[in-house]
């Protein structure tokens, strides 16, 4: 039986069109066949440091035959392996992710898709017109699945590594101001249907389908506390029920006291395990589509601009910080990954605090120096 070749063994030979050959085993096929690389060469000498740095390439490579499967492929077989760790509407990103990726790179064998490859991809969508965080999203869905291509001894080294990646844009964030906010306030008094969803959503800064996902055994009446640890969404028509978007996204929210209250009084009268059931059959809960045409109806109604239902999440946020709730805590009930995020998210607001902390501070000053010493006011 013959000896099984070592990786990194390798050989050079002059070939028949004259040209010097080098390569290395790199892997192993399932019958134990190796798995070659090669460099090419007008002479030895020019052979010899190619030979060299695709040693350094593979160093401690040990490749499957499958190392030469079509990056489409493999897209598809790492999508169907996540199962039910991703969220529906988390695969349902990543199927349109792997689409703009296809319409590139296909075709091309995971062992030969270098770093390049991936940025001329990054720059083609970008010249088509998707925003950057689309491009973003399509770099973060790509670098796991090529992260996983490493683990499975796919491909030796990650080419989406070091990626020049477009400028994060954060969107600006739409808000209800004070005058739309009451205006809204009164509008959702005429409407029973609806008037406990958007209040609690405008007191808590929940989610929509956190919202959509309440049940009563959520809600510690006593302790006036809301647990959020789960949120729904609509998938073919089909309820699914997971978990928050982040880890951070459970979590335990203590409520306003009219908040509280207003729970109390609906648990009187919901017979449903659900705290917002659908209009048509309590057994389940409020679909998040129906919640977010209703919503839009209300702002038409009260001829209020037109708005996400996120703007209700944004607002409570911009509401809180404007009144002096610090980030960290604003961040844990909101359930973001960390206060920065939060700061970033909501850096308008906190611009106009600095502004509004400049003028007191120069006020200050001013009393206390007059306003010759003070020249930074003129």
């Amino acid at each position: 039986m013959a000896k099984r070749r070592a990786n990194g063994d390798g050989l050079m030979r002059k070939r028949s069109d004259g040209r010097w050959e080098g390569r290395i085993v790199v892997g192993h096929k399932e019958n134990g066949k190796p798995i070659f690389k090669s460099v090419f060469g007008r002479t030895q000498k020019e052979l010899l440091p190619k030979l060299e740095q695709l040693r350094r390439d593979y160093a401690g490579a040990d490749l499957t035959e499958e190392c030469r499967m079509p990056l489409g492929e493999w897209l598809e077989q790492w999508l169907l392996e996540q199962g039910q760790r991703l969220r529906p509407a988390t695969v349902d990103g990543y199927r349109y992710c792997i689409r703009l990726i296809n319409q590139h790179l296909a075709a091309v064998p995971l062992d030969q898709l270098k770093k390049p490859d991936v940025q001329k991809m990054y720059n083609a969508l970008l010249d088509s017109g998707l925003s950057s965080s689309t491009v973003r999203s399509v770099h973060m869905m790509l670098h796991e699945a090529m992260d996983a291509a490493v683990r499975k001894n796919l491909i030796v080294r990650n080419p989406t590594t070091k990626a020049t990646l477009p400028k994060k844009e954060y969107a600006p964030v739409q808000v209800l101001n004070n005058e739309q906010l009451e205006r809204f306030l009164n509008e959702i008094r005429s409407v029973p249907a609806w008037h406990d969803l958007f209040y609690v959503a405008l007191t808590t800064g929940l989610r929509r389908g956190e919202l959509c996902g309440l049940r009563w055994e959520d809600f510690d009446e006593n302790a006036g506390r809301l647990c959020v640890h789960r949120t729904i969404s609509y998938r073919h028509g089909k309820l699914c029920v997971g978990e928050p978007k982040t880890e951070s996204g459970v979590r335990s929210i203590l409520l306003p006291q009219s908040t509280a209250d207003l729970l109390r009084n609906r648990k009187r009268t919901v017979q449903s395990e659900w705290i917002f059931p659908a209009q048509s059959d309590s057994n389940v809960p409020v679909h998040p589509e129906s919640a977010f045409n209703a919503f839009k109806r209300i702002l038409k109604k009260a001829d209020l601009p037109d708005l996400p239902l996120h703007a209700l999440r944004h607002t409570f946020s911009t509401q809180a910080i404007a009144a002096g709730v610090d980030p960290k805590t604003l961040s844990s009930i909101l359930g973001h990954t960390n206060a920065s995020f939060t700061l970033n998210t909501y850096t308008h607001v906190t611009s106009d605090m600095q502004k509004h902390a400049s003028d007191i501070i120069g006020d200050m000053a001013e009393t206390i120096l007059g306003k010759d010493l003070t020249p930074w006011l003129n």
